[in-house]
């Protein structure tokens, strides 16, 4: 952790600085500095996010009226932004519909991660489509509304995950005004939670948002040395995705 602390010491500036307590550090935003390529040479793992390259996270909902699966990759595929060297993690999703007994496509994107030499997990930008259908299911257009990438059209490159997740601290995942502006906190790092997966301990609970769509709001769960396990969807209604497998 030495160097992730180094990292926050030198190259991160903590905005509006109030006071400790001795387990939350409370209303501190994380400012995310300018792309350093040399700051990507030789990437330090991330406990809560790990580099899981070639695995393959499987995830499911269900609610009242749908089933949703999602499965997120990690290939060995790269993209070069702004100097970094970035994996191209591929996550597509799914929906069942009952009637025609059969599934969905509704999106897929490839995201741009970059971990930098001190364990952060960095996020450089997307290309997604979205699959729109008719009543009856038909497939009628796609859309590519969401993507962008660091550095064009004036967007930056974010924080998905800090290398010293400290309670109370905040943090900007994406910026592309007015289509991508998703922000995070740390909420605690002794959660508990139970999915289909598995049972765990010490889990990274983290709140998302996005100024964006007001009153949609994610709870996370990470998982030490596995990553996200959990999520709580409240977006008018309360929607819970967990991981029920890894391959």
């Amino acid at each position: 952790m030495k160097k992730a602390m180094n990292f926050f010491t030198l190259a991160f500036t903590l905005m509006l600085l109030v006071g400790f307590s001795s387990d939350i550090v409370k209303a501190k935003t994380v400012a995310v500095p300018a792309v350093n390529p040399a700051d990507f040479n030789d990437p330090e793992d991330n406990l809560y996010l790990p580099m899981a390259f070639g695995q393959t996270y499987v995830y499911l909902a269900e609610t009242e009226d749908e089933l949703i699966l999602n499965e997120i990759t990690a290939t060995y595929d790269t993209r070069l932004i702004l100097g970094v060297l970035c994996t191209v993690v591929y996550d597509v999703e799914w929906i069942y519909i009952e009637e025609e007994d059969d599934w969905f496509i509704e999106e897929e994107t490839f995201d741009w991660y970059a971990w930098d030499n001190y364990g952060n997990v960095w996020y450089f930008g997307e290309e997604t489509v979205e699959y729109i259908y008719d009543d009856d299911w038909n497939l009628i257009e796609t859309s590519t509304e969401g993507s962008w990438e660091a550095g064009v059209d004036g967007a930056e490159a974010g924080i998905l995950m800090l290398a010293d997740p400290m309670p109370g601290l905040s943090y900007k995942q994406e910026y592309y005004e007015d289509e991508a502006e998703d922000m995070g906190r740390v909420l605690t790092l002794n959660a508990g939670v139970e999915v289909e997966y598995g049972d765990f301990d010490d889990c990274l609970k983290t709140k998302e948002w996005t100024p964006l769509e007001p009153g949609e709001i994610e709870h996370k769960y990470y998982a030490p040395g596995i990553g996200l396990v959990f999520i709580e969807e409240l977006k008018g209604k309360t929607v819970l995705v967990e991981l029920v497998d890894i391959r």
